[in-house]
């Protein structure tokens, strides 16, 4: 397989995950015995890399880890899964961190603390402003504060660089970013905020392109992916059924893996369906970035499955 010469680049987040493993979600008010805990590295962006980087593809994370007990373990463990973290800044205080509920099925909840990713400043991106415009792709989410990822958008609708922006968690967007997003990755809960609540995925990929998307991914779990092109097709890729054992990051492994899909040469469709069997496998997995599968193991998945 010819892999292209440009590299895909994350501007993201990068937290450590805080995960207690329960028997359901609790509700308000309600305490419950946890059944395990553990600690593992997250965070949208460095997960969306670690993705990327299992299937064999280069790939550049540009973040910020802070200078407490998590912030070289969270380094480490993406230059051992072959990100390249030169463009990773060291800044004072806390890195990110994201308790984590998981229930046992499967289910999970999950709350945020920036940390080193609320400070990833506009200036933080200039500096690495080349190796954006050198990129294939660039990857971005919404754990960086807006005004970071804003001049980002910029700086690739300048180079002509496609950016695929995983509205997570879900913020208003500026009118002027959406001509500048060639792929836009909400779930259903996500595109609500956006266009309302519509139920049927054509109307809703139809309302989303008319703000001026390139093209439109509608992850809707047990669904599968709706994936629609303006101007072109439309139409739904299936999932693959598996027994689901955590879901944290799925959506993470899907984005990017449908990065790496799209710059092999597969048109949307054919990506989508590999960003499906790369996150099938992943579900069948506990944690983030440890759930992430190898090139082989997706071609493995997909051969068996026909």
């Amino acid at each position: 397989m010819t892999l292209s010469q440009k590299p895909i680049v994350v501007v993201g987040s990068i937290n450590m995950d805080l995960v207690a493993s329960t028997p359901s979600i609790p509700l308000a008010g309600q305490t419950l015995i946890g059944t395990d805990f553990t600690t593992t590295p997250g965070g949208k962006g460095a997960n969306q890399a670690v993705a990327v980087a299992r299937l064999g593809y280069p790939v550049h994370m540009v973040g910020a880890v802070g200078e407490d007990v998590f912030s070289q373990a969270l380094l480490d463990n993406l230059k051992d899964a072959g990100v390249k973290t030169e463009a990773v800044t060291r800044v004072t205080g806390p890195s990110g961190v994201a308790p984590i509920l998981v229930a046992s099925s499967g289910e999970n909840c999950i709350v945020v603390v920036p940390g080193a990713n609320g400070k990833m400043t506009p200036a933080i991106v200039e500096e690495h402003a080349d190796l954006i415009r050198s990129a294939g792709m660039v990857l971005c989410q919404l754990e960086l504060p807006l005004e970071t990822v804003r001049p980002t958008l910029a700086i690739c609708a300048e180079a002509g660089v496609p950016v695929m922006l995983d509205p997570a968690p879900a913020a208003e967007l500026p009118d002027s970013v959406w001509t500048q997003i060639a792929w836009f990755t909400p779930n259903e809960t996500e595109a609500a905020l956006y266009i309302g609540k519509v139920d049927a995925p054509e109307e809703a990929s139809k309302r989303l392109l008319a703000r001026g998307l390139k093209g439109v991914v509608l992850k809707r779990g047990s669904e599968g992916a709706y994936v629609a092109v303006a101007g072109g097709e439309a139409k739904w890729v299936r999932p693959f059924r598996v027994e689901a054992l955590d879901t944290v990051a799925a959506g993470d492994c899907f984005n990017g893996a449908f990065a790496v899909g799209l710059l092999e040469g597969r048109d949307a469709w054919a990506a989508a369906c590999f960003a499906s069997a790369a996150a099938a496998i992943s579900v069948t997995r506990r944690g983030a970035q440890a759930s992430m599968p190898t090139r082989a193991e997706v071609d493995g998945f997909i051969l068996s499955r026909g």
